[in-house]
C-alpha cells in the first residue's frame, strides 16, 4: 500500500509542476485535465503526508520510551502520547484504505432524480410528493441547487410524476442509494375508516452526462412540441411551447412542459433522456460483468423495495442494511445523514471484503 501511496504523492507533485507550466497553461483543454486530475489526488495525498508524520512522531517517541536514561516522568508522558499517536496513525490508515477503493466514476457528477407514484392510487401521489419536498430539503441542507425538470401533479398536491436535478458536490455519490421502492405504511388523508394503507413510490437516480460520454444520434430522435396545459386541460402558455422527445430505437420518451421558452423545454428533455440511455448502457454492463456487482448496496435495481417508512411508530427502515431509525419526522424533513453514511460504509465494507 505504501509503494502506490508514495507513487500517487509522485504523481501529484508532477501535476503540480505541470500545471505552472506556461505551455501547458496555453492549452486550456490540456490544462483543464490535468486540473481535475491534481484535485483528486489532493485528498489521498493530504491523508498520506499526515500518516507518515504521524508515524515518525510515534517512532520519535518509542525511543524516548524506550531510553533508559530519560526520567521516568518524561518517559510516562511519552507513554501517553504514543498512545494517542497509535490510535492516530490506526484511523489514518483506515482511511487511506477507504481512499484506495476503486472509485465510481460518476460520484462527483450532478443527478437527475425521478419519483414516481406506484401502487396506492392517490396516497402514492401524496407520498411521491412527500419524497421529492424530503430530497429538496436534503439538499438545501448540503448547500445543493434544486431544479425542477418536468412534473406531473395527481390533482390533489400529489404526483404521478416528478423529476427534478440537483447540482453540487459529490451529489451522486450520497445520492445513488436512493434508488429503488421506497413503501410508506400510513392512515392517508382521504380515508374516512382511519385504516392504515400501504402505498409505494419508486425513486431513480440517475448521473447527469455529457455529449462527450455518451452522444445520442440526432437521426435516432422525434421532437414533437405541443402546447402546455395546466390543470384540467386549461392552456397556460398561448405557445406551443412544450415539448416531447421521443428516442426512436428505444420507444422512451420524455416530455417537459415547465418552461415558457421551447428550447429551454427541449435541453431539459433532452438531459433526462441523455441520462436515462446512458443508465440503461451502464446496467447492462454491470450485469455482463459479475465482478461489477459484488457490491449489492450501490446496485440501483429499481424493482428492490429498500425502505420502509412507518408513521404510526414514527420509523423509517432500510431493508438493504436492516437499519431503522425512530426519527421519522426529521428524516421526512430531509435529515438524511445517518441513514446515507451508513450505506456508504456498508458498501466500502462489501468493496473492501471484495479486494481481500
Amino acid at each position: 500500500m505504501l509503494e502506490k501511496l508514495a507513487f500517487l504523492e509522485d504523481k501529484y507533485e508532477d501535476l503540480g509542476a505541470q500545471l505552472s507550466d506556461p505551455e501547458v497553461i496555453n492549452q486550456q483543454n490540456l490544462w483543464q485535465k490535468l486540473v481535475k486530475e491534481h484535485a483528486e489526488l489532493e485528498e489521498i495525498v493530504t491523508c498520506y503526508r499526515a500518516y507518515m508524520e504521524t508515524r515518525k512522531a510515534a517512532d520519535e517517541t518509542k525511543a524516548i520510551l524506550y531510553d533508559k536514561s530519560m526520567e521516568d516522568e518524561l518517559r510516562d508522558m511519552a507513554r501517553m502520547e504514543l498512545d494517542e499517536l497509535e490510535e492516530k496513525v490506526a484511523a489514518l490508515e483506515d482511511e487511506l484504505q477507504i481512499l484506495l477503493l476503486p472509485k465510481d466514476p460518476n460520484d462527483d457528477k450532478n443527478v437527475i432524480v425521478e419519483v414516481r407514484a406506484g401502487t396506492g392510487g392517490d396516497e402514492a401521489g401524496l407520498f411521491a410528493a412527500d419524497l421529492f419536498r424530503m430530497y429538496t430539503r436534503f439538499a438545501e441542507d448540503q448547500g445543493w441547487k434544486v431544479e425542477l425538470m418536468s412534473a406531473s401533479e395527481s390533482g390533489i398536491g400529489g404526483y404521478k410524476e416528478v423529476i427534478f436535478m440537483i447540482r453540487g458536490k459529490g451529489v451522486y455519490s450520497r445520492m445513488k442509494f436512493e434508488s429503488g421502492t421506497h413503501r410508506v405504511q400510513r392512515i392517508p388523508a382521504t380515508e374516512s375508516g382511519g385504516r392504515i394503507h400501504t402505498s409505494a413510490a419508486t425513486v431513480a437516480v440517475l448521473p447527469e452526462v455529457d455529449d462527450v460520454e455518451f452522444e445520442i444520434n440526432p437521426n435516432e430522435i422525434r421532437v414533437d412540441v405541443f402546447r402546455a396545459s395546466g390543470h384540467g386541460g386549461q392552456s397556460v402558455n398561448t405557445t406551443d411551447s412544450a415539448v416531447r422527445i421521443t428516442h426512436l430505437p428505444t420507444g422512451m420518451s420524455v416530455s417537459c412542459q415547465d418552461e415558457k421558452s421551447q428550447l429551454k423545454n427541449k435541453d431539459k428533455a433532452m438531459k433526462v433522456l441523455q441520462a436515462r440511455l446512458y443508465d440503461i448502457m451502464v446496467h447492462e454492463q454491470q450485469q455482463a460483468i459479475a465482478a461489477d456487482r459484488k457490491s449489492q448496496v450501490g446496485s440501483g435495481d429499481r424493482s428492490e423495495r429498500i425502505r420502509t417508512y412507518n408513521y404510526p411508530q414514527g420509523r423509517v427502515t432500510d431493508h438493504r442494511i436492516n437499519m431503522t431509525l425512530y426519527q421519522l419526522d426529521s428524516f421526512m424533513q430531509g435529515d438524511l445523514d445517518a441513514m446515507i453514511q451508513a450505506l456508504i460504509t456498508t458498501d466500502q465494507a462489501e468493496k473492501m471484503k471484495a479486494m481481500a
